[in-house]
């Protein structure tokens, strides 16, 4: 008799002992699910090339939907859903004004990420390493030449810094001293440049071509010039002063 009531009082016990632990786990595993879900919208959010190109554009400067599209090649619907779901996902905030409605990046976390997305991709996908190759075999001169004692004779004013990128983006957050002539402008105000000065020309980091269109044209007329291959983001991350303007843009201060 008590050893029949000793075995049931067992067989009671682990079972509320394993009831108890198998809700739990349920616990733990809802937890989980919840978490990764969460985190999973933010690899959903860049799983589109639309997007991160959208990101790296609105890393330079705020812009309307209309100015994104054709930055992008897309039509204005296209884009327009793409900026909505970076919204959605709270990488992105838009402001409607009139008929427009202009979109920026959530805070500056999003450009952490985003470079610390590009540093692993290009670490890890040789695919992306060989585009960039392929991409600019044949304009090798006019890649940027170590980086690391560039940025020092930038940042002991040594050279003539060019910032090339359109006036906008320039107006949003630039180089400390750099000078804004952007590259559709170049052509024309060439005879405003100093020939005993070297030039450096920077735009919006290593995937862009704009300061590597400003050095082949600067080298063809006889100008001492190289390419930073940084980007505002990436200057502020090293320490590099950044200027903000709403006034006149910077004239050069030639010496």
């Amino acid at each position: 008799m008590i050893a029949g009531i000793l075995i049931l009082c067992f067989i009671l016990f682990k079972y509320l002992f394993d009831y108890q632990n198998m809700d739990s786990n349920q616990s733990h595993r809802q937890f989980k699910d919840a978490i990764y879900t969460e985190l999973a919208r933010i690899g959903k959010a860049v799983s589109s090339h639309r997007r991160l190109e959208l990101l790296d554009l609105l890393l330079q400067s705020p812009r309307t939907v209309e100015e994104l599209a054709k930055e992008t090649g897309q039509s204005v619907a296209n884009a327009s859903h793409h900026l909505q779901e970076l919204r959605s996902h709270r990488l992105g905030e838009s402001e409607k004004s009139g008929l427009y409605v202009t979109y920026r990046i959530a805070d500056e976390s999003v450009s952490n990420f985003l470079s610390s997305l590009r540093i692993l991709a290009e670490g890890q996908l040789a695919e992306l390493r060989q585009v960039t190759a392929k991409f600019f075999h044949g304009r090798d001169d006019v890649e940027g030449v170590d980086r690391d004692s560039l940025l020092e004779r930038v940042k002991k004013a040594k050279v003539l810094v060019l910032d090339v990128r359109p006036q906008k983006e320039y107006d949003a957050g630039h180089l400390q001293g750099a000078v804004s002539i952007p590259l559709p402008e170049l052509k024309r105000r060439l005879k405003s440049l100093p020939r005993h000065r070297e030039i450096v020309a920077y735009c919006r980091g290593p995937y862009c071509v704009m300061a590597s269109d400003a050095v082949e044209m600067l080298r063809a007329r006889g100008f001492r010039a190289m390419r930073l291959d940084l980007g505002i983001p990436d200057l502020r991350e090293r320490g590099f002063s950044i200027e903000v303007t709403e006034q006149e843009p910077r004239q050069a201060e030639y010496h």
